[in-house]
């Protein structure tokens, strides 16, 4: 991308990744702004400035297909170790939305019910209805990164469930959901000073939890973990972007970049009037006389 692009016309899109990549996540920067060339104050500008038409993109996908059989929907599944900047993306990036096409779950670790059924039960109870854009703020995606890092499942187990992770999406695909996977890839370094800011300020110290420094203590763990989850369930139907996240604004700006696309690739319209307009317009007159 040229330089001279203005910041308006630039669409960062993190690193998307090919059904056949044999990388590895820790080979992509963590800092960098694939696709966005600009710096923080523009990009943060760009980022109010789209807000209106994801906002109007929105209300069209819920005012076309809602309440509809077999209607269009949108799944954003963000995924991040802790402090990556999931909050961020929902205040920020969905909050710019109306609430009611929105569904955000943030899946916990399973209760005790939950665990009776199969790892996918749950979650299947919160894919989005027509018309509407579905969150997971985590998401099954925990019950293969976690188990592998933990010892909870066994190299086989873990296979079979990205074998199910994958029907299960391409079901959503063909029943009319387009499905945005992101990873945001934090920097071990900035993940520290992101704790360690927690803990300073007492705004922000009940984000904290003594169990994040043993999470964090499994680094190279996760990392490896995410790799394999990134190859194993990055197809051509649904495949995974790599947002960097050391850098809020630009992660921000490229899931916002993602879901328009997402929209846009919709291409919802307003539905037309299933009544008479001149007709009603004449009656409203009868009632100002």
């Amino acid at each position: 991308m040229s330089k001279k692009t203005a910041p308006a016309d630039q669409k960062p899109r993190g690193f998307p990744i090919a059904s056949d990549w044999t990388g590895d996540v820790t080979e992509l920067d963590p800092r960098a702004t694939p696709g966005f060339t600009a710096k923080k104050a523009q990009g943060k500008k760009v980022l109010a400035a789209r807000n209106e038409l994801l906002s109007e993109l929105q209300e069209r996908l819920y005012a076309q297909h809602h309440g509809q059989d077999g209607g269009r929907s949108v799944l954003l599944i963000v995924q991040g170790m802790d402090t990556s900047g999931k909050g961020g993306i929902m205040r920020h990036v969905v909050g710019a939305v109306d609430p009611q096409g929105v569904d955000i779950t943030a899946f916990k670790a399973p209760t005790r019910a939950e665990k009776r059924h199969d790892f996918l039960w749950r979650i299947r109870r919160h894919a989005p209805a027509s018309g509407m854009i579905g969150v997971f703020d985590r998401s099954q995606y925990e019950d293969v990164l976690i188990h592998r890092v933990r010892g909870w499942a066994d190299a086989q187990e873990i296979r079979r469930r990205y074998t199910a992770i994958n029907a299960f999406e391409r079901e959503l695909t063909e029943a009319g959901t387009v499905v945005v996977k992101v990873m945001l890839h934090l920097s071990r370094a900035e993940q520290g000073a992101r704790l360690r800011e927690r803990l300073e300020r007492p705004d922000k110290q009940w984000k904290f939890a003594p169990g994040d420094v043993d999470e964090r203590a499994r680094w190279e763990e996760y990392m490896e973990a995410y790799t394999r989850a990134l190859r194993a369930t990055s197809t051509v139907g649904n495949p995974w972007t790599v947002v960097p996240a050391d850098r809020k604004w630009y992660a921000r700006l490229t899931v916002q970049q993602l879901l328009l696309d997402a929209l846009r690739g919709i291409d919802p319209q307003w539905p037309p009037a299933d009544f008479d307009v001149t007709e009603q317009i004449e009656r409203l007159a009868e009632t100002t006389r």
